[in-house]
């Protein structure tokens, strides 16, 4: 894991940062526990397009997959919708 920790950073400031980040993500380290990673703005920019990419495939399975709650059968409301459309009544 690259790191460095609080007091490195607080020394050296973005200098720090950006050597280290020549060699990847860099985790910055208090009190020896990780608590946050700095990226690249290309690599955020790539986690947030494959994040954005993976809501809309759940979504679109989440749609594929609904099953109603309701107790009525298909038929039932396929038959229901139709009686409404025969009722309208055209001006």
């Amino acid at each position: 894991m690259n790191t460095l920790t609080t007091v490195d950073l607080k020394h050296r400031g973005i200098a720090a940062i950006e050597e280290a980040l020549v060699f990847g993500p860099v985790h910055v380290m208090k009190h020896n526990k990780p608590t946050v990673v700095i990226l690249r703005e290309s690599e955020y920019q790539h986690l947030v397009q494959a994040t954005s990419r993976k809501q809309n495939h759940n979504a679109a399975h989440w749609i594929m997959n609904y099953k109603p709650a309701g107790s009525r059968s298909k038929e039932e409301i396929d038959r229901q919708i139709a009686n409404e459309r025969n009722s309208w009544v055209l001006v």
